[in-house]
């Protein structure tokens, strides 16, 4: 019996499989490249040109970065993952705050905002309740 408690005390956290919120990651960042290339592809006025271009590119560095940490195996930044959910919010609202020039780039404005929100809310809880992952191979690797 007390083999099963020791074997359950050692799994009440997982190691966090880096790999596949390193892929999350990378498409967060593509999201944010897309929201910086739509006011090129569709009818967008200045507000919209410059939201989307600057939130893009703010969502771009910040997927990017937890992207390069989970990369080398570490977790995520779980601030930036915030960040970068609260920024995806403002996209999903910024269509009904600010006029967008086309019902296009609204709907897409919108659409990635609320993936980008998901995504990196998920991204900061799951690396918020991660233990540090396995590093016992790194050493022979490098």
């Amino acid at each position: 019996m007390s083999d099963t408690t020791n074997t359950n005390t050692g799994r009440n956290r997982e190691t966090m499989n880096t790999d596949a919120m390193q892929w999350l990651s990378a498409l967060v960042a593509l999201i944010g490249l897309y929201l910086v290339a739509s006011p090129f592809l569709f009818e967008a006025t200045d507000a919209a040109y410059w939201n989307d271009t600057l939130v893009g590119t703010a969502i771009f560095l910040l997927a990017g970065y937890n992207f390069y940490l989970l990369s080398k195996d570490r977790l995520a930044n779980v601030s930036i993952a915030s960040l970068a959910a609260l920024l995806g919010l403002w996209a999903l609202v910024s269509p009904a705050v600010i006029e967008m020039g086309s019902n296009e780039l609204a709907t897409g404005t919108a659409i990635s905002g609320l993936l980008v929100a998901i995504l990196s809310a998920y991204n900061a809880y799951a690396n918020s309740k991660a233990d540090t992952p396995d590093h016992a191979g790194a050493g022979a690797r490098g």
